[in-house]
């Protein structure tokens, strides 16, 4: 495994890492609340991540396609202890993405095939962002690593017009003059931070 891949997964566990703090600081009476994704509560955006994550195994470790998996992940699945439903599958996400050659595999996502690497660093992306997200819900820290901010907007910047077309982010805001890397990822990502 070259440098790269050990950085990438380094970043990828330290995103996980910071997710998972911001999951294990609700309150059991936050579950409900809103958060900065529209129509979300904190309950759906940790829902939403532990879903991300339920992916992972089948698509990186045993090669899978997107219909091959089918709705296997859809409804409540974090059931009654959204924690330990976090914790389970941010682990075994962890453990797809680090075993023997996986960053060297496809993976077949629903826009087509994949390197894992990529995958892996838009899972990155991804739980940084809404690191920050669960962060803003719940009243916690929302300063995010440096480090993996930028891995982010490096990551991110060439698709994030398209992700706002998608209908599955919102429209980018325009930064306030003199941002930094946080706020300009956060606005590019659709957040008014």
């Amino acid at each position: 495994m070259g440098t790269t891949d050990q950085s990438l997964l380094l970043r990828h566990g330290r995103a996980l890492d910071l997710f998972t703090e911001r999951v294990h600081g609700v309150a059991q009476d936050q579950w409900g609340g809103p958060t900065p994704c529209a129509e979300w509560t904190v309950r759906d955006l940790v829902q939403h991540l532990v879903v991300e994550q339920l992916w992972v195994p089948p698509l990186v470790r045993d090669g899978a396609t997107v219909d091959e998996v089918g709705d296997s992940f859809e409804g409540d699945v974090t059931g009654p202890d959204p924690v330990a439903a976090w914790d389970t599958t941010a682990d075994a996400a962890r453990a797809a993405f680090a075993g023997p050659g996986a960053l060297d595999r496809t993976v077949h996502l629903s826009y087509g095939d994949t390197p894992a690497r990529d995958y892996c660093a838009q899972m990155t992306t991804d739980l940084v962002v809404h690191s920050w997200d669960l962060a803003r819900a719940v009243g916690a820290d929302e300063r995010l690593p440096d480090d993996l901010v930028t891995a982010a907007l490096h990551e991110v910047r060439p698709y994030a017009a398209e992700l706002s077309g998608s209908g599955l982010f919102a429209p980018a805001v325009e930064p306030p003059p003199g941002a930094d890397a946080q706020t300009e990822l956060l606005c590019l990502l659709g957040r008014a931070p």
